[in-house]
Parts: structure tokens; sequence; C-alpha cells
């Protein structure tokens, strides 16, 4: 995470990589229902997104994907063809110790690409 001062909110560091390809993509979520979605260019070959969302709640992750995908499918193809990571997550699944925490501290806190 970014250092903060006193008056500076602390803001994630991939905050700074999001471009506007990326701000599309969450906007498309936004108005398709989706409680949080992240996107941002990790290099120039690729872009991750994280899609947060109650609805994932006890969801198997085909039907979550079915979702997802909707969304995705509307993109212009060059943008679908650089997301390269996907989360799709119900909130519950950032709280405590499991599975899905390794992959989002990718997202939040990413290796330097080589690109």
């Amino acid at each position: 995470m970014a250092k903060r001062t006193s008056t500076q909110p602390e803001v994630p560091l991939w905050e700074n990589k999001k471009t506007d390809e990326t701000r599309v993509i969450e906007e498309r979520f936004r108005q398709a229902g989706f409680q949080q979605v992240d996107a941002y260019r990790y290099n120039s070959a690729s872009i991750r997104v994280r899609v947060i969302d109650p609805r994932f709640e006890k969801m198997p992750v085909p039907e979550r994907e079915d979702l997802v995908f909707e969304v995705i499918d509307r993109l212009d193809k060059r943008t679908r063809e650089d997301i390269l990571l996907l989360l799709i997550l119900a909130p519950s699944e950032l709280k405590g110790r499991n599975r899905h925490l390794l992959v989002n501290r990718e997202f939040e806190d990413p290796r330097p690409s080589f690109f």
C-alpha cells in the first residue's frame, strides 16, 4: 500500500494503474448492477479485474462466471483478450482465512511486471 500522511487517505498502489480502458470495464460492471468492481492495467499485455458482489455468496463458480461473462462479452475484443486475471468473489471470501485471500493479495499488491 502507498504511504499516507495524516491528511491523505491510504490509496492502493494499483489505483494509479487505472486507464480509460479499465475505467470503462468498471463502469460497465456497475451499470450491470455489480456492487464493487476494480480494474487496472498490470502491464502492456494484461488487465486485472476483481468483481465483488453479495450475489456470489454460496453461488457455484460456473454460475458466477455466467453473470460476469455477460458483461465481459460486450467489451471490445482487445480489452477482453487483455483480461488475464479475473477474480469473482463474494464479500465473505475476503475475510478470515481462505484460499481466495492469496490471489486477492496479488491483485492488491502485484509483483513487479517484466513487460
